[in-house]
C-alpha cells in the first residue's frame, strides 16, 4: 500500500462565536465591582468612549461661544492647518498633556486605588515579634525567641518539636536555651501561644494561681473528649465533682480559645454590593438595579464628527471606525446584562413573594428553566446572569442563586424548598427541652407528621448543614 500526501478541499459548517459575543456573554456574568472596574479599563483604553456627563471641552461650542461672546477667554489655535514643522507638534502634544495634568479636578486614578487599597493585616508573628524586641532580656535568648516564632503556625501551635527547631537552626543552640526561650514566647500575648496542639494551648491559658486550676487541668488532660462530646456524667462520676460545680468549670472553660492566634492576620471582611434591590411599590414588589457605581456611556460626538469628516486620512478613519465599533458594542453589551439581570430578578421576585411576606419558611421550590421560560431566553442566561450577583431585600441580603431551591415533595400539600425544610429542623431544635433534646429520628418523625415524608438520613445531612450539633452534644444536664 503506497503512502503519500495529498491535498483535499472540503466544505463544512461550523458554529464559532464571534469575540463581540464571547465579550456579551463575559460581561453578563460581571459582578459589579468587576464590571465597574472593566468599564473604567475601557475608559482609560479607548479614547471614544467617555462618560454622558463628561465635561470634556466641546470646541464647537465653545467657538460659538466666543462668536457670540459669552466667551472672552483666548484659546491656543491648534488647528491641524497651523502645524507646520515638528516643532509645532511637539509644542501641541507638550500642552495638551500639560493642560491635563492642571485640569481642575481631574484625579489620579493610580494614585487613589492606592490610597484605597487596604492596608494588610498584622500576622500573629508580626505581634509577637514586636513584643519580644521589647523586653529586657539578654540579646541571644530574644534571637531563640525569634527563631521559635517563625516556627508557630497561624493558628498559634508550635508544630515542632525543640530538638527540630534547634537543629534547624543557623547557628548552635543548647536545648536547655531553647526551653528558655519557649518560656519567655509563651508568655507573650496572647495566651496560649506556642502550644503543640489544642490542648496544650488551652492548658497554658489557665491561671495557675485559681483555685479551679488542677480541676481544670485534669479536666483537659484527661476528659477534652468527653468534654467535647458532651458526656458531663462521666466527667463529674470520674472527678467526683457535682454536677453544678463541674458545669461552672465548663462554663469558664469554654471562654479560653483552643486556636489563640486565629484572630490574627486576618482580612478583613469584604462587603457585599447588591446588584438589585428590591422595593414595596404602589402595592407590589419591584426590583430596581443598584446602578450608581456604573457610568453612563456614550461615543464621543468629537471623535464622531471626526470619524465622519470627507478628509479625514483613510488610516485615522480606520483606527476610528475600530475604536468605535469597539465602544457600541461594549454600550450595548452593558445595556443587554443590566436589561437581563432586571428581568430575571422580577420573575424571582414575583414567584417569591411569598418568602418576602412571611419569611424563610415560605421560600418556594424554584428552577432555572422555569425563570428561563417565562423570560424567553436560554436557561444557560439565566446561570449566567445571576451568576455572582446580589439582592437586596427587607428580610436581608441574599445570593440571586439562594432563590433557586431544589423540593420535597408533601403529602396532598404540593411541594416545599429544602431551605423550608431546613428552617422547620431549625425551628424544631430552637424550641427543644434540651433536658431531653429531639433525636434525628424524633425530627423526621415529626416532619412525617406534618406531611413531610423526610428520611432521617435527610434529616441529619440537613442538620449538619446548618451547622447544629447532635442531640448528645445539645443536652443538657
Amino acid at each position: 500500500m503506497k503512502m503519500e500526501a495529498s491535498l483535499h478541499h472540503r466544505m463544512e459548517q461550523q458554529l464559532r462565536l464571534a469575540p463581540q459575543i464571547i465579550q456579551s456573554i463575559e460581561i453578563l456574568q460581571l459582578q459589579a465591582l468587576d464590571l465597574q472596574d472593566l468599564v473604567k479599563q475601557e475608559l482609560m483604553e479607548n479614547e471614544v468612549l467617555e462618560e454622558s456627563n463628561d465635561l470634556s471641552v466641546d470646541w464647537e461650542s465653545a467657538e460659538l461661544r466666543k462668536a457670540t461672546g459669552e466667551d472672552t477667554v483666548e484659546r491656543p489655535d491648534h488647528s491641524l492647518e497651523n502645524m507646520e514643522s515638528v516643532e509645532d507638534w511637539n509644542e501641541y502634544f507638550i500642552g495638551e498633556k500639560t493642560r491635563r495634568f492642571l485640569e481642575p479636578g481631574e484625579r489620579d486614578r493610580k494614585l487613589d486605588a492606592l490610597q484605597n487599597t487596604a492596608a494588610r493585616p498584622q500576622s500573629l508573628q508580626d505581634h509577637l515579634f514586636e513584643q519580644i524586641c521589647m523586653l529586657d532580656v539578654d540579646l541571644r535568648l530574644k534571637q531563640i525567641g525569634e527563631h521559635i516564632i517563625y516556627n508557630i503556625d497561624d493558628s498559634g501551635y508550635l508544630r515542632y518539636g525543640l530538638e527540630d527547631i534547634v537543629s534547624s537552626a543557623p547557628e548552635k543552640i543548647g536545648v536547655d536555651e531553647a526551653r528558655e526561650a519557649l518560656c519567655l514566647v509563651r508568655g507573650l500575648d496572647p495566651r496560649g501561644v506556642a502550644g503543640r496542639d489544642a490542648k496544650e494551648c488551652l492548658i497554658l491559658q489557665l491561671d495557675p494561681s485559681d483555685d479551679g486550676f488542677a480541676l481544670k487541668k485534669r479536666i483537659l488532660d484527661d476528659f477534652l473528649d468527653d468534654l467535647v462530646k458532651n458526656r458531663l456524667p462521666k466527667i463529674a462520676r470520674e472527678t467526683g465533682e457535682t454536677m453544678e460545680k463541674l458545669k461552672s468549670i465548663l462554663e469558664e472553660l469554654s471562654l479560653l480559645d483552643p486556636a489563640p492566634g486565629s484572630s490574627y492576620g486576618r482580612e478583613k471582611p469584604q462587603y457585599i454590593h447588591p446588584d438589585v434591590i428590591v422595593e414595596w411599590t404602589d402595592g407590589r414588589y419591584a426590583a430596581r438595579l443598584e446602578n450608581t457605581y456604573l457610568p453612563e456611556l456614550r461615543v464621543s460626538p468629537r471623535y464622531l464628527r471626526i470619524f465622519e469628516t470627507r478628509d479625514c486620512d483613510p488610516q485615522i478613519k480606520e483606527y476610528l471606525r475600530k475604536k468605535i465599533e469597539s465602544a457600541k458594542w461594549l454600550i450595548e453589551s452593558v445595556e443587554q446584562r443590566q436589561n437581563t439581570l432586571l428581568r430575571v430578578s422580577q420573575e424571582i421576585v414575583e414567584h417569591q413573594k411569598e418568602f418576602l411576606d412571611r419569611g424563610m419558611g415560605y421560600l418556594m421550590p424554584l428552577k432555572m428553566q422555569k425563570i428561563a421560560d417565562n423570560v424567553g431566553i436560554h436557561v444557560s442566561t439565566v446561570s449566567r446572569a445571576i451568576s455572582g450577583k446580589y439582592m437586596q431585600t427587607h428580610r436581608g441580603i441574599f445570593p440571586l442563586k439562594f432563590f433557586f431551591t431544589g423540593a420535597t415533595g408533601t403529602k396532598g400539600a404540593g411541594l416545599n424548598s429544602r431551605a423550608s425544610v431546613k428552617r422547620l429542623v431549625k425551628d424544631m431544635i430552637d424550641r427543644e427541652d434540651r433536658r431531653c433534646p429531639l433525636s434525628d429520628d424524633d425530627i423526621a418523625l415529626r416532619l412525617k407528621n406534618m406531611g413531610l415524608p423526610i428520611a432521617r438520613r435527610t434529616v441529619t445531612k440537613y442538620r449538619k448543614a446548618l451547622a447544629l450539633p447532635s442531640s448528645r452534644q445539645r443536652k443538657e444536664f
